[in-house]
């Protein structure tokens, strides 16, 4: 009987996995919650199969896995697998590259329209008893007269980018993976990293965490960008330096933040970036649609079941074939 590992999810049950598993004759075991590492090795060590989706899959956890075929992320991001753990040990890492790709552009565009139309500060101005433009004349902006940068220019990205097009808005795009000239011919400018934080009104992150990305919006490459910029992350939180932004925001350098995600996560209660006025915040919550979650469920579910029956596995990540 294989033994299928679910590490944590936020799914109310497994119903969705089980009944693509059970049939197979797949026990599956799992922890709900997000659990440090050394609270998942004994559910990991005789598991056939590896799910997981915020747990840290360190190289501790990896070790401890005695028979594990595969792992797989719910999500696009691997970042809290250590893939040249899983590569050592000779173990596939899948994720799914397609997943909530619609829905985090639609929620980019729409911190985008909020940060720039002042739609969070009409709504509390009005709630307050006021009736008036609730920011300065300079805080309106129109989309057509702004250059919008995106780093990143994966499945996301382009598609922000696309929808952007709409509004008649200037793009730039950086991103080193992807030649210069698949941006042109997608109708964007490609462009150096400087010259995105330079020339950015809105600057819009779509990269992966990476130790290449992990705090490349710094206080260095804040400095660099207009007075006014507005900063969109629904990527990482950890491609942000959290104490360099929130000094660009209370300074004013940086005149608006929408963000998705953060570092720490969850935001702890107390931190001063709750209770900024030109922030807009949500709970790692971009992806979520109700078709998005069940296409995830179903994608991860359906790699393990072709992992039970020896098939070939989708979407590695890692190199092992």
């Amino acid at each position: 009987m294989p033994k299928v590992a679910v590490t944590d999810y936020t799914f109310p049950e497994l119903d969705v996995e089980t009944s693509i598993l059970a049939p197979l004759g797949a026990q599956i075991v799992s922890l709900k919650q997000k659990r440090a590492a050394a609270e998942l090795l004994p559910l990991v060590a005789d598991a056939d199969q590896v799910i997981t989706q915020f747990a840290p899959v360190t190289a501790e956890v990896i070790q401890a896995m005695q028979h594990a075929r595969v792992i797989v992320r719910y999500g696009i991001g691997v970042d809290n697998v250590d893939l040249e753990a899983a590569r050592v040990r000779g173990i596939p890492v899948c994720n799914v590259p397609d997943y909530c790709i619609q829905e985090v552009a639609d929620h980019t565009l729409g911190f985008i329209l909020a940060a720039t139309r002042q739609v969070v500060a009409s709504t509390q101005s009005i709630r307050s008893g006021e009736w008036k433009l609730p920011v300065p004349l300079t805080q309106m902006r129109t989309l057509c007269d702004l250059t919008v940068g995106l780093i990143g220019f994966g499945r996301i990205g382009r598609e922000v980018g696309n929808r952007l097009q709409a509004f008649h808005t200037r793009v730039l795009v950086h991103d080193p993976m992807v030649p210069g000239t698949v941006m042109e011919a997608a109708g964007f400018t490609p462009a150096t990293l400087a010259q995105v934080l330079a020339e950015s009104d809105v600057l819009s992150l779509h990269c992966p965490s990476t130790a290449q990305t992990r705090g490349l919006i710094n206080r260095e490459a804040l400095g660099q960008m207009k007075p006014g910029v507005i900063l969109v992350n629904v990527a990482r939180g950890d491609l942000v330096d959290p104490d360099a932004l929130l000094e660009a925001l209370r300074s004013g350098h940086v005149s608006g933040a929408a963000l998705d995600v953060f570092s720490p996560e969850p935001i702890p209660y107390e931190h001063p970036i709750r209770r900024l006025e030109n922030v807009i915040l949500a709970a790692h919550i971009a992806s979520a649609s109700v078709p998005a979650v069940r296409r995830l469920r179903e994608t991860v579910a359906n790699i393990v079941a072709a992992s039970i029956r020896g098939e070939p596995l989708p979407n590695i990540v890692n190199g092992v074939k």
